[in-house]
């Protein structure tokens, strides 16, 4: 059986050739073209064209790469591009480098290289693959970015920004230096420097709702709070219904302890996106908001999100017999099954004066800190049925 697998394999490839060559024999007759059928290098230059990288790597096996005539520079080449339409980096890499030492003399080629080696992270290669470019790399604005990128890496801070610069002076209509740029300088910590950078690319570039956010977002968790504010809110009254917009503004107030501002953001955006009305009823109740925070919880369409926060809200305001009759609600939903909602079930129910059905729902308990809980519960039921004064 062994035997048979390479012959098999071999008989295989040889009509996917036939199949693959015939297809585009008939286009290029359809085409008018009555020439010698293409040769298999060019039939791989073909396919790679129409983007079609395996059937390119197809065509390429069965090159005879003993042939003198054969151009190895441009087999190697086609081979990786190829490789590179498939994402196999590794073999792209070695497949370009070949090209190169069989007299590839395009300079493309190392446009090539620069970003296979790139994506494998070998950014000192990825530089020098530039360099070898020449020309081409700088009339492109995609790989001064990807060098500037490559020496960030390469925590080369100093030649990532001057790499920038160039880039800006050579693109000054190509505004994603100047983004690149402001994120570098959050992360040098240089923060007055990356809001005033910030505000320019806002200002001159046709700049999205994606682009506050990510910039509003980097100040934020950098704690540069007011600044991340400033820029949210310009978004949020530029994407009035983006509702990332609001999100991020509301967790900035969150951050700094406002709750009630943050709040009422995500409050007015629940009107264009109800799933925020839990979120806002949440932080609501968390403010010490009981009231408000019950007539969002009214119109929260998720029920086990609506009745477990009802029931933290209900005990809040102390109203255990509203909480303790919502057990069949409770029961319905599966709620029961989260242990931190049967023993606030069973703290309303205690609190009721409810004191057997309170103990049914503590017998299922098992967590320690739980079960540590509910036996002060039953202690203190113990004292309310001896010396009832102690509980009114």
């Amino acid at each position: 059986m062994n035997k048979m697998k390479y012959p098999i394999a071999r008989h295989i490839h040889y009509l996917m050739v036939v199949l693959i060559l015939a297809h585009y024999s008939n286009v290029a007759e359809a085409s008018g073209n009555k020439t010698q059928p293409t040769d298999f290098i060019e039939l791989a230059a073909v396919m790679l064209k129409d983007g079609h990288s395996d059937r390119a790597l197809l065509a390429l096996q069965s090159v005879d790469l003993e042939n003198k005539k054969t151009d190895l520079a441009r087999f190697y080449t086609l081979q990786g591009l190829a490789y590179m339409g498939l994402n196999d980096l590794e073999a792209a890499k070695d497949s370009l480098q070949r090209a190169v030492r069989n007299g590839q003399k395009d300079q493309a080629i190392f446009i090539y290289l620069a970003q296979t080696y790139f994506g494998l992270k070998d950014y000192k290669q990825t530089i020098d693959a530039i360099g070898k470019a020449g020309d081409l790399a700088s009339k492109d604005a995609a790989l001064v970015s990807l060098k500037a990128e490559s020496y960030w890496h390469l925590k080369e801070a100093d030649a990532a920004i001057n790499t920038l610069n160039a880039g800006q002076r050579a693109f000054p209509a190509d505004f994603r230096f100047l983004k690149r740029k402001v994120f570098y300088f959050v992360e040098l910590g240089l923060y007055q420097e990356a809001a005033r950078l910030g505000r320019e690319y806002l200002k001159r570039s046709k700049a999205s709702a994606a682009d506050y956010i990510a910039l509003g977002n980097a100040l934020r968790l950098s704690k540069e709070f007011q600044e991340a504010m400033n820029i949210l809110e310009i978004a949020r009254l530029q994407f009035p219904h983006d509702e990332m917009v609001a999100k991020l503004l509301a967790h900035t107030y969150l951050d700094q302890g406002k709750l009630n501002s943050a709040a009422f953001i995500l409050e007015q955006a629940a009107l264009l996106n109800p799933g925020l009305l839990a979120e806002a009823a949440e932080i609501y109740r968390r403010a010490g908001r009981f009231h408000k925070a019950l007539t969002l919880n009214e119109s929260i369409s998720d029920q086990k999100v609506k009745f477990k926060q009802r029931l933290s809200i209900l005990l809040a305001l102390k109203q255990f017999e509203r909480a303790a009759n919502m057990e069949s609600s409770l029961y319905r939903t599966g709620l029961l099954e989260d242990q931190d909602v049967r023993y606030a079930l069973a703290y309303a129910l205690f609190s009721s004066g409810r004191f057997p059905e309170a103990n049914k729902h503590l017998d299922h308990l098992k967590s320690a800190e739980l079960f540590r809980k509910g036996t002060e519960l039953r202690r203190l039921m113990e004292v309310c049925k001896t010396e009832p004064w102690q509980c009114t």
